[in-house]
């Protein structure tokens, strides 16, 4: 027979009750009485009925995300910062990977509610006002992280990506740059944000914005490094090649410096890199790349919180927006001085 939580309440003389708030993590519950009904439960092979507890408290102590690149380092790190804070918490995180697609994405994310998540967390590919829509309607609260949808007002945790464009391009105009490309990603608010940014720096600081320096790509269906390199490749076909590159994100520029460093060219003496994510291998790269640290786990973290927060509220709160501030990470990728 299974044993329940009656079994290992009457085996150790205590309160269901009691048995309870240790499996939520209660701080009811001293550190002693804590182990020792862990103890028992271990003993005799206690595995808590998760359905039959959803049904009773309305929760299945679950939070879904959706990302769309699990391959990504930076997401991986956000899903990290997620985990830590909800496993602390008593939650379960289901991970599912859109790989850019639409319909996979929306496959998942009908996946997850069918599994009665208590919250989503999504990172999402659409650009329809209409998707964004059909999730409000769903009624299971949703926070968005790193990209923002235009439609409406939501619930979401990313950094500011203009400032992240002015910060990186700005920091390959003090190391002497003056003909500055972009490689940028797809059309999406994170990309068309930094790209902003970069054309912003450049007016600031009176340089030209020469088209033929911005490199990007309309669709997400390519590898990032492989995008880098295919674009870094194009532009040395240029009749005037750029001394400094700011990438739409470090797996971009790692695909451009391996073309630049096939072709001869020096980095930093002859180009400037500088990528976006401080992902956590860029330092160990042949050249260690410069980049902007978007606090990755702490967008995890921050998600989780709002999730949370979200979940216990009694009444839908005010959509919400949590910013955190990017930070220059200065490798020898781009310390021309």
């Amino acid at each position: 027979m299974n044993v329940t939580m009656k079994d290992i309440a009457q085996d150790l003389g205590i309160s269901i009750g009691t048995v309870s708030k240790v499996l939520r993590d209660h701080p009811d519950i001293g550190p002693e009485t804590r182990e020792r009904v862990r103890k028992r439960m271990r003993e005799l092979n206690y595995h808590p009925n998760l359905a039959a507890r959803a049904l009773v408290t309305g929760r299945t102590h679950t939070i879904g995300l959706v990302v769309p690149d699990l391959v990504h380092p930076f997401f991986g790190e956000v899903a990290g910062g997620l985990s830590k804070l909800l496993r602390k918490k008593g939650y379960s995180l289901i991970i599912a990977s859109s790989d850019e697609d639409l319909e996979l994405e929306n496959r998942a994310i009908d996946q997850l509610l069918a599994r009665r998540v208590d919250a989503l967390i999504l990172a999402s590919s659409h650009r329809d006002s209409g998707f964004f829509h059909n999730i409000e309607k769903q009624k299971t609260p949703c926070v968005w992280i790193d990209r923002r949808p235009e439609a409406g007002k939501v619930n979401f945790v990313g950094v500011n990506d203009e400032e992240i464009g002015r910060m990186a391009t700005g920091h390959l105009i003090e190391m002497g740059c003056r003909r500055i490309a972009h490689i940028g990603g797809p059309a999406i608010s994170t990309a068309v944000g930094r790209l902003r940014g970069y054309r912003q720096a450049l007016e600031r600081h009176g340089l030209p914005i020469d088209p033929t320096y911005i490199v990007g790509r309309e669709h997400a269906d390519e590898a990032s490094d492989v995008t880098g390199y295919e674009a870094m490749k194009a532009l040395l076909a240029a009749k005037q090649t750029p001394d400094g590159v700011f990438c739409y994100n470090d797996p971009t520029a790692m695909g451009a410096m391996l073309a630049a460093i096939e072709n001869g060219i020096r980095i930093p003496q002859d180009l400037a890199m500088i990528g976006s994510g401080n992902v956590r291998y860029a330092k160990f790269l042949r050249v260690p790349l410069s980049t902007i640290d978007q606090q990755s786990e702490e967008i995890g973290a921050r998600a989780a919180k709002l999730a949370l927060k979200l979940i216990e509220s009694k009444m839908q709160p005010k959509p919400n927006t949590v910013l955190l501030t990017p930070r220059l990470v200065v490798r020898e990728s781009s310390a021309r001085r």
